[in-house]
């Protein structure tokens, strides 16, 4: 059977397909040209993707870091407290803690290379806040508050100080007194704490006459009207042993003129020197062998108007043969814990300037007592010769007795 065959129904679809082919060579070897009705080409606009946004760029926020972190509690009493920053500047720090009695308290500190320290070490069993601010990388200023509690202590956890002096005149002997009323047992970290200045300057050093108590003195006497600046910054400081310092404590006094007492046993004077120069020599009575006056350099440590003497303040009791009942004495300068007084002694007026016949006392007559009490104060000096008895340390203020090599010994640096 012969079939038939019609060519032009194929032939334009050949054509179309052709054409077709033909469109999608052209657009896959170049996709901005296009063919046009004449037979030529035109180029069309790419198509353009959407651009991504470039993000803007942000500054971190400033990073606060504190010692001790926020929220710490029972924090030491001897820690230091610091404040810095990163991604940022801190241009100021203000520490404060609120006392058991409702007081708020501020704390002393600097600011130096970006890190804000605290001057003073922290109170126990209270809360403190740091209110901080700085500086991000934009220039922008940001705030923080922070807060903290201490561990609370107890008195038998804190040592409590004094220093003498307090305050006012005293004589060219006179060494400054730190005592405590517990024991110190880390002694070389509380003397890293006691600072003595004077203006002028003076070289001195610490030394430790037992773990409750330390005296200061320069290398010599001091110069009449230096001005003795003391401060021991003991709050929280270590002590050793579990125990912290209770408080800081500072002291201002100043030297009065050179008055130093030569007491002569052998010759039974006294020779008062006043800024140098010989003022008065005073006939006097002192210890009877047995109870002879010591030798050595004394310093005047308590003036009496009045004082009474009891023989059981030396050791004597009733019915031993130098047992003597309370004697009453004016213008009584104490110069050892002992009891040896420089005073008036009216009874012994006969044997002034001849015999000592005292219990260890320099007894002078009540004209020269006058004088002698009013041109003398505490911490003058009293320098005793003549007796076999020697000061020991402790014994009074008898620190001049030492050399100053010995003395510097004494020292827990």
């Amino acid at each position: 059977m012969r079939v038939k065959v019609t060519i032009r129904s194929v032939r334009p679809a050949l054509v179309a397909v052709l054409a077709v082919v033909g469109l999608t060579t052209v657009t896959a070897c170049s996709p901005d040209v296009l063919p046009t009705a004449d037979g030529g080409s035109a180029r069309t606009s790419a198509s353009t993707p959407k651009a991504t946004p470039t993000p803007t760029p942000t500054t971190p926020p400033v990073t606060w870091v504190t010692t001790p972190s926020p929220g710490a509690e029972g924090v030491a009493v001897d820690t230091t407290v610091s404040a810095k920053t990163r991604n940022g500047t801190l241009t100021k720090a203000a520490l404060s803690y609120v006392s058991k009695k409702g007081v708020e308290v501020p704390v002393d500190g600097w600011l130096e290379s970006g890190t804000w320290t605290a001057s003073d070490l922290l109170e126990p069993g209270v809360q403190y806040t740091f209110e901080l601010t700085a500086k991000n990388d934009d220039g922008e200023t940001e705030r923080a508050k922070r807060s903290f509690t201490t561990a609370d202590l107890t008195l038998d956890d804190q040592v409590w100080t004094k220093v003498y002096p307090s305050g006012g005149t005293v004589g060219i002997g006179m060494p400054v007194i730190a005592t405590f009323d517990l024991p110190v047992v880390d002694k070389a970290t509380f003397e890293k704490h006691m600072v003595v200045t004077s203006t002028p300057k003076q070289t001195g050093s610490w030394y430790w006459l037992s773990d409750r108590e330390a005296h200061w003195r320069p290398k010599a006497y001091w110069r009449p009207g230096t001005q003795v600046h003391v401060e021991a910054n003991l709050n929280g400081v270590p002590a050793g042993g579990g125990r912290w310092g209770e408080q800081s404590v500072v002291s201002d006094f100043t030297i009065g003129r050179s008055v130093v007492a030569k007491v002569n046993l052998d010759t039974h004077l006294m020779d008062v020197y006043i800024s140098g120069q010989k003022a008065r020599t005073v006939p006097i009575s002192g210890g009877r062998p047995g109870w002879e006056t010591r030798s050595g350099i004394k310093v005047i440590m308590e003036k009496f108007t009045n004082f009474t003497m009891k023989a059981e303040s030396i050791g004597l009791k009733e019915g031993d043969k130098d047992y003597y009942e309370d004697v009453k004495v004016k213008r009584a300068l104490r110069i050892t814990h002992s009891g040896e007084f420089l005073h008036s002694a009216p009874w012994s007026v006969s044997q002034q300037g001849k015999d000592n016949v005292s219990h260890g006392c320099t007894g002078m007559s009540d004209a020269d007592s006058i004088w002698v009490y009013d041109q003398m104060r505490i911490g003058d000096v009293v320098e005793t010769v003549g007796s076999e008895k020697p000061m020991t340390m402790g014994n009074g203020y008898a620190d001049w007795n030492l050399s100053w090599t010995t003395w510097k010994q004494g020292s827990a640096l």
